[in-house]
């Protein structure tokens, strides 16, 4: 299955539009397009208002959206020199799961198996 999966993607990587999410869902999964663009819609949504609200989101197996608040610190213009400052901000951050680290790393297996793991 992941050899399949690892030819499909190209050599650049992948960019997926939501309608091509949609796409998928309405071919594999078999919801109707409107389904399948709500659905879409609807998870990116929920991410979306999350971390607007100043929450984190984990999605099992997958990773975690966190926020992170950067403090203001002195910057430079790069073609005066000039120093300026940058201002304090506030940005999200991702980690990988354990899951899809092991599957990054190419040991599918021990993937497969993690939440096996994390039961025992």
């Amino acid at each position: 299955m992941w050899e399949e999966l690892r030819e499909e993607v190209p050599e650049g990587g992948l960019t997926l539009t939501k309608a091509e999410l949609a796409e998928m869902l309405f071919e594999r999964v078999g919801l109707n397009k409107r389904e399948a663009k709500d659905m879409v819609e609807m998870f990116f949504g929920q991410i979306r208002e999350s971390l607007a609200v100043g929450k984190g989101v984990k999605l099992s197996g997958f990773g975690n959206f966190n926020l992170r608040d950067k403090p203001q610190r002195p910057g430079r213009n790069p073609k005066t020199g000039e120093a300026i400052p940058i201002t304090a901000r506030r940005v999200v951050t991702f980690h990988a799961s354990q899951k899809l680290k092991l599957m990054v790393d190419g040991d599918f297996e021990a993937a497969r198996h993690f939440d096996d793991l994390l039961d025992h």
